[in-house]
């Protein structure tokens, strides 16, 4: 009927499939603790009497010489009544009226027939209806080779030794972010380690955020209107919210972990605080920095709410901060909820636009090996008047984060000779290398390198197609071997790349 799912879905027919082939149930076991089995038997007549109250006398013969049976019931037989004997059952409480039947079971797919099924068949039998709305079956934890986790192994994570090494909340996400239904988790203190960095990036971002809300007043009024960065970052994180409120109500943890994680680390951290702090080194009007501010604050905020889930402990710990208060928990504050009002789509198309023209120019510094500090004299040909109009507004933004000199843009320029160019749609960028590149020297040494990377890659490929090396290694060996390859692999064709631009710019 439809009344319960069982998620993931794939476990619906082994579900199914034991019910519609169900066998007896031994339900005594010979335990010292457990629901006494509720059987007597009559030393007088052999009487075997089943009753729901310790009888007196036998019903047959009158004797009162009876023994109850000595076993009790299987472990999940008395687990089967918790979904109803917890909330007062069976006494007909507020308790059992509001919360049966309830909405989430969460439990291991190994016990789907030992107690989901059994909790299933005593609901229905008892109660006239289902205990549960769903069932969540979550993936076992294994070793980051995929085996069992045992201590004859000793290969066991111990949670409370990453807890003290790596952190709650990292531990917690890591479990969340590779969560994913139908699959196992391969657990490794260095897959803890890498969101222990994580936390240290929300911990860093908040030092920043904090340190520019210290003269914030939220009640003032704002009297400028919000810059194309701020338009951005409220689309995004718009974006997160649907993402993260979606993939949860659908129980793909590990969906939702991931649209957290790329909003704050890729779109808040790596792009909006960079794109704002010249507004906030004052660069910007005190009313342009006010209105960034209150957009810093709302963002901040809503983004430590949406984490919260995942990470209670810091996002509890800056929210107090931030409010300056202990008297609020996040805990009870309201979940985010999308606003599709608050999206600024043109912004959006703008927004990334410009963060593409950044990327690029920072693309070429780092295959044209020109320092960062070394500033740029950057031309930009537009695809159209429009487009130039739109980077011309924003040009602040692309001279900062991409520490230029100058940046000059018109429509359909002609191509120059020596520069290394960047292509966005119909958008191009050209760098000059004159006088910031050694040609000669660069292509000497993209030569000699791209020689050394073409040897390991060539001997590399030989012992992955030499057969007996596939046979003898172990697996281990073979997959690092497989990574190595990639790796020389892709650092061949950016060598090969650049040295490619390097001849085309010198002719």
């Amino acid at each position: 009927k439809e009344k319960t799912r069982i998620i993931p879905k794939t476990w619906e027919s082994t579900y199914y499939d034991w019910m519609n082939n169900i066998r007896d149930w031994c339900i005594s076991r010979q335990l010292w603790w457990g629901h006494r089995i509720p059987v007597w038997y009559c030393d007088d007549c052999g009487k075997i009497i089943v009753a729901t109250v310790d009888p007196k006398a036998c019903p047959d013969c009158g004797g009162v010489s009876l023994k109850q049976d000595e076993d009790v019931l299987d472990t999940w037989f008395s687990s089967a009544l918790w979904p109803f004997s917890t909330l007062g059952w069976p006494d007909r409480t507020e308790a059992l009226k509001t919360f049966y039947p309830t909405s989430l079971l969460i439990t291991g797919f190994d016990i789907l027939f030992f107690w989901v099924a059994r909790m299933m068949m005593m609901g229905l039998y008892v109660m006239k209806d289902v205990p549960f709305k769903d069932v969540y079956l979550h993936a076992l934890v294994r070793d980051e080779k995929g085996e069992k986790m045992s201590k004859s192994k000793g290969n066991s994570i111990d949670p409370l030794l990453m807890i003290d090494q790596y952190g709650t909340d990292a531990f917690r996400f890591t479990l969340a972010a590779y969560t994913a239904q139908g699959r196992d988790v391969r657990l490794s203190p260095e897959r803890i380690e890498g969101y222990k960095f994580f936390v240290n990036k929300i911990w860093n971002a908040s030092r920043l955020t904090l340190t520019n809300l210290a003269d914030f007043d939220e009640s003032a009024p704002v009297n400028a209107s919000d810059s194309l960065p701020d338009k951005w970052i409220k689309t995004k994180l718009n974006k997160a919210i649907e993402g993260v409120t979606r993939s949860l109500d659908e129980y793909h943890f590990n969906d939702a972990s991931a649209a957290i994680y790329h909003f704050i680390w890729h779109e808040f951290c790596d792009w909006y605080l960079e794109l704002s702090k010249p507004v906030f080194y004052g660069k910007a009007s005190p009313e342009q920095r006010q209105s960034t501010q209150q957009t810093l604050s709302e963002v901040f905020k809503t983004m430590l709410q949406l984490l919260h889930p995942f990470m209670p402990f810091v996002t509890e710990e800056l929210w107090q901060a931030l409010n300056g208060s202990d008297e609020n928990s996040i805990m009870v504050s309201k979940f985010p909820v999308v606003n599709k009002a608050g999206e600024d789509k043109a912004a959006e198309k703008e927004m990334e636009m410009i963060m593409d023209i950044i990327t690029s120019i920072r693309n070429i510094r780092g295959e044209m090996r020109i320092p960062p500090s070394n500033k740029l004299k950057v031309l930009i040909s537009a695809a159209d008047e429009q487009t130039k109009k739109i980077i011309q507004t924003e040009k602040g933004y692309v001279l900062n984060l991409a520490n230029l000199e100058s940046l000059t843009v018109e429509v359909n320029l002609v191509e120059p000779k020596g520069v290394a160019t960047g292509v966005i749609g119909g958008t191009r960028i050209f760098v000059p290398l004159a006088g910031v590149v050694d040609i000669t020297g660069e292509k000497a040494r993209l030569e000699k390198e791209l020689a050394k990377v073409s040897k390991d890659l060539e001997q590399s490929s030989r012992k992955l197609a030499n057969r007996d090396f596939c046979v003898k290694a172990a697996s281990e060996i073979i997959q690092k071997e497989e990574e190595k390859l990639k790796d020389f692999q892709e650092k061949f064709n950016t060598l090969e790349n650049a040295l490619k631009k390097l001849k085309e710019i010198s002719g």
